[in-house]
């Protein structure tokens, strides 16, 4: 059967993500940052695009609705991960956040099993889009400590480093991406008791 456009753009938000990870955990590459947001951006750009596609052009599938929310999570949770490796990301934020994929999944295989199809809320689109904007906005502040750091003496750079913490402001916006987390999922798990019989 051939693939659909939208369907090949959530394919290649997937494949993307080894590129991406691989950029951001090279501590030897030169302006890693910068790579690894170009190539996580053009990720982010797929979720944007394929999902307007399928509206827009009646190529919404079943196998669509599936994958997208996969690799959404793919992405951002690398995203996570490569972040607590840095120190840029509290374990509890990442506990959160793979607690809820968890569940939503659990329930999205229980509907598959009835023949149902629960395709991701408005929540949770909210709460994706802002962890792949943070996401952005932490790797381009990584980018701008890696200039300082190199551009700088050592003394001017920890007088500018007073105000400017890269691991507090990293996890603050990662926090409101977990509270985000935490909303999208409560109602994702309210709204499967319309369409999933849990007695059975």
């Amino acid at each position: 059967m051939k693939m659909n456009l939208p369907n090949k753009l959530t394919i290649a938000r997937i494949i993307l993500t080894p590129f991406f990870l691989a950029a951001i955990l090279w501590e030897s590459l030169p302006h890693r940052f910068l790579i690894a947001t170009a190539i996580y951006a053009a990720g982010a750009i797929t979720d944007a695009v394929d999902g307007h596609l399928a509206r827009k052009n009646g190529q919404v599938t079943n196998f669509g609705k599936l994958l997208d929310p996969i690799a959404d999570k793919i992405l951002t949770t690398s995203a996570l991960l490569a972040f607590m490796s840095m120190g840029l990301c509290n374990i509890w934020i990442v506990m959160i956040v793979l607690a809820r994929e968890f569940a939503v999944a659990s329930v999205r295989m229980i509907a598959a099993a009835d023949g149902v199809v629960i395709p991701a809320n408005m929540w949770g689109k909210a709460k994706t889009v802002s962890q792949m904007t943070f996401t952005i906005i932490i790797m381009l502040l990584c980018e701008t400590d890696y200039i300082l750091r190199t551009s700088f003496s050592k003394e001017i750079f920890s007088a500018a480093n007073t105000w400017f913490t890269l691991p507090h402001i990293s996890n603050l916006l990662l926090w409101i991406t977990a509270a985000l987390t935490v909303v999208s999922g409560a109602i994702y798990l309210k709204d499967s008791k319309n369409v999933i019989d849990y007695s059975k």
